[in-house]
């Protein structure tokens, strides 16, 4: 499989690189905060806001600073389960700038797609293209000595919503594999976990594997890939709740549809669905 080094991979990403480098150097950001902000960028671009980041290339600080306090307004509503009441959708001049409607909404339907997204980008290109921006900066921001081949210490990860960063130092000549590298699709990188969902049944009144499949496909197409309902189940009792893997994170989204718990019914039946969340 074909490679890029560091060096070229710093060329590739110029523009990139230039704004992070005004984000935490000329105005003072926050390191964490900054590399979740060019993520939320580079995902958007990926989304279908062509050139998000170039078309910030000419903006003074000011307005570079504004812009990235709108995308941490995005990243917070990520973080809640309630969607902000904020005039023009709180995001206006994120939406000028990009010539194209876009609001807190969007990100609050969208919730699930945008957090393993932009978590993909942290992880893929954010975690490659500014190790050397961020040593400077912590260099002069904190005591700790970076260690070579070792990963950069960075107040702020892991991140309750994004989890860990590793960002390790490497050299210039270092090579990394292009398959993947750039580009963030519906299914890369997508553990099942995050395409499943929880569902939970009222006692009394038994629901069936097929009963689940019948009514998600209806309601959002054929999108179920498994159900695997309440083990150890006896036999005069009935299972209480279920799991539901998806083909998909946006197809979580849709069943959703920016709610918590979404509620439905089949034959008189009432099934209560929520994001799926492993506890070890």
């Amino acid at each position: 499989m074909a490679s890029i080094t560091l060096e070229e991979l710093h060329t590739y990403h110029a523009i990139d690189r230039e704004i992070f480098n005004r984000l935490v150097i000329n105005l003072l950001r926050d390191p964490a905060e900054s590399l979740l902000v060019m993520a939320t960028w580079l995902w958007l671009e990926e989304k279908g806001y062509p050139n998000v980041v170039v078309k910030m290339v000419d903006l003074s600080d000011a307005l570079v600073n504004a812009v990235a306090d709108e995308a941490v307004l995005c990243l917070k509503c990520l973080e809640s389960n309630s969607l902000p009441l904020l005039l023009n959708g709180g995001i206006p001049l994120t939406a000028r700038i990009m010539e194209k409607n876009i609001s807190l909404e969007m990100f609050h339907h969208n919730k699930f797609s945008a957090i393993s997204g932009i978590k993909n980008f942290l992880t893929t290109v954010c975690a490659r293209i500014f190790t050397d921006i961020l040593q400077r900066v912590l260099a002069t921001t904190s005591s700790a000595q970076s260690v070579p081949n070792q990963p950069l210490i960075i107040p702020g990860f892991p991140h309750p919503l994004f989890g860990g960063l590793a960002i390790v130092p490497r050299s210039m000549d270092s090579d990394f594999l292009i398959g993947g590298l750039w580009g963030w699709g519906p299914n890369n990188n997508v553990s099942e976990d995050e395409r499943t969902m929880f569902l939970t049944f009222s006692r009394g009144f038994p629901v069936t594997k097929d009963e689940v499949t019948q009514l998600f496909t209806r309601l959002h197409g054929d999108c179920v890939v498994s159900v695997q309902m309440q083990e150890n189940v006896s036999s005069n009792e009935q299972p209480l709740f279920a799991r539901m893997v998806l083909d998909s994170i946006a197809a979580v989204d849709r069943i959703l549809n920016g709610r918590r718990i979404a509620k439905f019914r089949i034959n008189g039946k009432h099934i209560w669905a929520r994001k799926y969340e492993r506890r070890d």
